[in-house]
């Protein structure tokens, strides 16, 4: 998984609900089974991405946090 191509998409500064509204309607232009790599610095998004990617049926991949943030690696659904 470290090689497999994803997108990133900077989310740093935007509060809630941005983050989770950008990362939805940015989803919906990739194909199945691709990588984004979301960068967030609202400190809500540890409970809203995990919640988004159960809502809609990605895959969270990885969540870490990072200086000033969080990082999150969701798989679309299939």
């Amino acid at each position: 998984m470290p090689d497999e191509p994803r997108t990133v998409y900077d989310l740093r500064g935007l509060k809630c609900p941005l983050p989770v509204l950008k990362t939805r309607k940015r989803m919906q232009t990739l194909a199945p089974g691709t990588l984004l790599e979301i960068e967030t610095t609202d400190p809500l998004a540890v409970i809203d991405i995990p919640h988004f990617c159960n809502e809609d049926g990605h895959r969270l991949e990885d969540a870490a946090p990072t200086e000033g943030g969080h990082r999150f690696l969701i798989r679309k659904k299939a």
